[in-house]
């Protein structure tokens, strides 16, 4: 009697995924929630800055990059900006506590594949990491039609590729748009939980990018293209 050769069965392998978030607590909270999927989703590293995030991205090589939009030395946008340049294969999906419209926007328009925010569960976001890996677009609820609106010719699209706008950074647009809607310095700073000195630096950028002169022109500025 011949026997036939059993096939080889392959297990699933749980999915490689980097955590950039400038909170060392959060970071911690999202590896103890992934840590009940460890089938389906496995750690390999993580940082907290642009810098260790690129450096360590090309390190550890993973599938999946967990992102955070706003980081002190330029947020989710700029690990996209430095990574992409260079590979093309990794994918990322940004987690991030803000669900404003710009910052949403600017994510997606640098490469991510989705974006959820922060109250999504552990049980979730294994999900969502394994979704984006195969090739879905992935959002928390309501913030997908953000991406529709921005990415339509509708009469009531936000505006897309505007050349001015997308000088800003996704922090910068953040004290804008708060600026815009009456904010003091001091007020934006306890928002976002930066210094005062930050805002200061964050609004002469702004202006130096717009050619503008005070942020009464920066507020109509903004309003002309729904920022506030």
């Amino acid at each position: 009697m011949t026997g036939e050769a059993t096939p080889e069965v392959s297990e699933a392998r749980p999915v490689r995924v980097f955590l950039v978030d400038d909170h060392a607590l959060f970071r911690a909270g999202v590896r103890a929630e992934l840590g009940a999927s460890a089938d389906r989703v496995e750690v390999v590293g993580e940082a907290g800055s642009v810098a260790e995030a690129v450096t360590g991205i090309d390190h550890y090589r993973p599938e999946v990059v967990l992102l955070d939009v706003h980081m002190p030395d330029g947020g989710g946008a700029e690990v996209l900006r430095q990574v992409r340049s260079k590979n093309t294969e990794v994918v990322f999906l940004a987690l991030s506590v803000s669900d404003a419209a710009e910052d949403v926007i600017a994510v997606i328009r640098s490469g991510a594949r989705g974006y959820v925010t922060k109250t999504i569960s552990g049980r979730e976001l294994a999900d969502a990491v394994e979704r984006v890996r195969a090739g879905d677009a992935v959002f928390s609820p309501r913030l997908a039609g953000f991406v529709l609106d921005a990415f339509s010719e509708g009469p009531n699209s936000a505006p897309v590729g505007d050349p001015e706008l997308d000088l800003l950074t996704p922090r910068e647009r953040e004290v804008l748009r708060l600026l815009a809607r009456g904010y003091a310095y001091k007020e934006i700073a306890s928002e976002l939980f930066i210094s005062v000195k930050t805002v200061e630096t964050h609004v002469s950028s702004v202006l130096r990018k717009t050619q503008l002169s005070n942020r009464y022109e920066l507020s109509r500025w903004a309003s002309d293209r729904r920022l506030v």
